[in-house]
């Protein structure tokens, strides 16, 4: 059995899906989340999936903290799912492809520092794209330009505002974001 650390930052619907997906399934253990935001719905969801919380702030992500914790946990792969902060190098270093996130655009589009949330929807809107999507990738230094593991388009021309593009993105990122992690951890 693999173990699966999770990152997350709010309410954590991403991180719920994965919780739930690995508590009916063999192939690996979601065995922590981290959580940089103590009222973070995140927490209370992995609570209900008996799944320890470590909370910390962006000093201990840089200082060590975060990296001295997660080895404790052993993880096979480190899952970030709408962990918002800039991942540190030293555990990109100690995890090498080990890291991977999910981006709510088609990359290389619509990524880098800022985009995020709303923010990525209303650019696709406002540049009157026709799909979006989503994008599976691997961390590295920089915001969004891992390597990509998996891409998912939808249509959005029907979509009037950046919520409804958002709605229609998150259905994908629920669908495909636990899949994905499991076939990467029987590769």
């Amino acid at each position: 059995m693999k173990n699966i650390v999770v990152f997350a930052s709010g309410g954590g619907s991403n991180a719920e899906k994965i919780m739930e997906h690995f508590s009916q399934n063999s192939t690996a253990n979601i065995v922590a989340v981290f959580c940089n935001n103590s009222k973070a719905g995140v927490i209370e969801k992995a609570a209900d999936f008996g799944v320890p919380v470590v909370v910390f702030n962006r000093e201990q992500l840089d200082n060590g903290f975060v990296l001295r914790h997660l080895v404790a946990f052993n993880p096979y792969l480190i899952v970030l799912a709408g962990f918002l902060l800039k991942f540190p190098s030293d555990i990109i270093t100690a995890y090498p492809h080990k890291v991977i996130n999910i981006h709510p655009a088609l990359l290389p589009k619509y990524g880098g520092k800022g985009m995020y949330g709303l923010h990525v929807h209303r650019a696709v809107l406002e540049n009157k794209e026709q799909e979006s999507g989503i994008t599976i990738h691997y961390v590295d230094e920089n915001y969004d330009e891992g390597n990509i593991i998996f891409q998912k388009g939808i249509a959005i021309e029907e979509c009037l505002n950046p919520e409804e593009v958002a709605a229609k993105v998150l259905t994908l990122e629920h669908e495909h974001y636990p899949k994905v992690i499991e076939e990467l951890l029987n590769n």
